[in-house]
């Protein structure tokens, strides 16, 4: 299974496209669209509830419904505009709510992070106004991916200079749009 985390939040979004031509040379997928999403943060409350499901073994439990899709997936597709030099926030709330012990990772008894998760490729797509810096955004998903979740190979596709005074926006999208074909 092909799993979309969809964090655009507008409607016609370019960073969406973008995703939406690789995904079509992918294949089938299922999407989790952030933006329609009630997502929380963790809070104390919530916290202790997780960790004491956790403590018990118990994954079946609702609140790990996100992370066992997570970590079932065969192949991941993330989508997140560059904004204010990373990703929207809801995308940071939607991985703090998949990080669960026991389903995405574990711990060796030296304290290294295993990664469970199914995929071995991870596909970060992003758009920007001006240039796009990765430190913030696809560095972070890809420290995550392989550090934590096992997820050993990621692919950064994103298109920049979209708002700058005199671009051709939608030749610059329909150029990194072309450019999926020899994306293997």
């Amino acid at each position: 299974m092909i799993l979309y985390v969809n964090a655009c939040v507008r409607t016609e979004s370019r960073t969406d496209r973008l995703a939406r031509a690789l995904l079509h040379k992918l294949g089938a997928f299922e999407e989790v669209r952030l933006a329609d999403m009630e997502l929380q943060p963790l809070n104390g409350e919530r916290l202790a509830y997780r960790e004491a499901q956790i403590a018990k073994q118990n994954y079946e439990d609702s609140i790990f419904t996100l992370p066992r899709q997570f970590a079932q997936a065969d192949l991941i597709v993330v989508s997140a505009p560059y904004w204010d030099g990373q990703f929207p926030a809801i995308l940071k709330i939607y991985l703090e709510n998949i990080y669960a012990i026991g389903i995405v990772t574990k711990y060796a008894a030296d304290g290294r992070p295993l990664g469970l998760c199914k995929a071995k490729k991870l596909y970060y797509v992003t758009t920007a106004g001006g240039s796009y810096r990765p430190k913030f955004s696809f560095d972070y998903i890809d420290r995550l991916a392989k550090g934590m979740f096992g997820i050993r190979e990621t692919r950064l596709l994103y298109a920049e200079n979209l708002d700058i005074e005199g671009s051709d926006a939608e030749g610059i999208l329909a150029k990194a749009i072309s450019g999926i074909e020899e994306i293997e």
